[in-house]
C-alpha cells in the first residue's frame, strides 16, 4: 500500500497509481478546509426541502437501484443540481423524518463542485491541479462531485464488471445494467484508513468498496470525479449526462 506524507505531489505518486490503481496522501487537505466543508453541508441540510414525492433512497445494490434511483427523474437529472438522497427507512408514512435531518442522509449529489463555492474553491485548489498534472490527464474536466455520510452500519461498495445506463428513452424504469457484478472476497480489499484531511485517489477500473461504519460516528467524505477529456467522447447511454446549463467543467490547470 502506498500512503505519501503530507501534501506531496511527486512522480512517485504517479508511478505508484499507475502500477497500483490507487494511492493515499495524508494531510493533503488542512483541517480548516474540512471544517469549512462540514460547516458548509450542515447549513445546506438545514436549509433542505424535499417533497415527498421526490424523496429519493440510495443504494448500490442493483435491484434496490433500479426500485429507488430508477423511478425518479430526480436522480437521474441531479447531474447540474444539488440534489438529497436518503438512507432507508429515515421517513415515516407522512414523509416526516424519524431520525434527525443530518442523521438521515446517504450522500448530496452531484453538483456541489459547481455550484457551491466553497466546494468549487477546493475542488479547483492548486493541490488538485498539481495531481492532475502529475497524473497527466489531458485537459481534465469534473464529471460530479458527492458529500457522502457514512452512517454507522452502513455499507457499500462498487466495481467495473457491471455498468449503470440511462434506459432508452420511453422505457421505464429510467435506469438499466449491463454486465453483473461479481462477488468479491472481503480478504480481497487493502484497507488503506485516512486521517481527516487525508486523500485517497482511485483509478476509475479500481474495483474499490467502503465496508460498514462500526463506529457511532458519520464518517464524512467529499468525493469527485476527474476525467481526462481530449480526445474522448462521453457515451449518450452513461446516465450522467452534461446539459446546457451545466457542461462538464474544465479543472482550472
Amino acid at each position: 500500500m502506498n500512503m505519501f506524507p503530507d501534501n506531496v505531489v511527486t512522480k512517485e505518486l504517479s508511478t505508484a497509481f499507475r502500477k497500483d490503481g490507487f494511492v493515499a496522501i495524508e494531510g493533503f487537505f488542512t483541517v480548516a478546509e474540512c471544517d469549512s466543508l462540514r460547516a458548509r453541508i450542515s447549513d445546506i441540510i438545514d436549509e433542505m426541502e424535499v417533497p415527498q414525492e421526490l424523496q429519493t433512497q440510495f443504494s448500490t445494490q442493483e435491484t434496490e437501484q433500479i426500485q429507488t434511483q430508477g423511478t425518479k427523474e430526480y436522480f437521474l437529472t441531479s447531474g447540474d443540481k444539488i440534489r438529497f438522497f436518503f438512507e432507508k427507512g429515515v421517513f415515516d408514512d407522512k414523509g416526516d423524518f424519524l431520525v434527525p435531518k443530518e442523521k438521515s442522509l446517504n450522500k448530496i449529489g452531484h453538483a456541489l463542485h459547481a455550484l457551491e463555492p466553497t466546494f468549487k474553491n477546493l475542488t479547483h485548489s492548486r493541490k488538485v491541479q498539481e495531481v492532475a498534472q502529475m497524473l497527466e490527464l489531458k485537459q481534465p474536466v469534473i464529471l460530479q462531485s458527492m458529500y457522502i455520510f457514512k452512517q454507522p452500519g452502513i455499507g457499500g461498495e462498487a466495481g467495473i464488471t457491471r455498468r449503470m445506463l440511462r434506459a432508452p428513452k420511453g422505457d421505464f424504469p429510467l435506469l438499466t445494467f449491463i454486465g453483473m457484478e461479481r462477488d468479491y472476497p472481503d480478504d480481497d480489499f487493502i484497507p488503506v484508513p485516512v486521517k481527516k484531511g487525508g486523500l485517497i485517489l482511485i483509478h476509475g477500473e479500481v474495483v474499490h468498496k467502503s465496508g460498514p461504519n462500526t463506529s457511532d460516528k458519520s464518517r464524512h467524505v467529499y468525493t469527485f470525479h476527474l476525467m481526462e477529456s481530449q480526445d474522448c467522447h462521453w457515451s449518450e447511454d452513461n446516465w450522467l449526462q452534461p446539459t446546457p446549463e451545466l457542461p462538464f467543467q474544465r479543472l482550472h490547470t
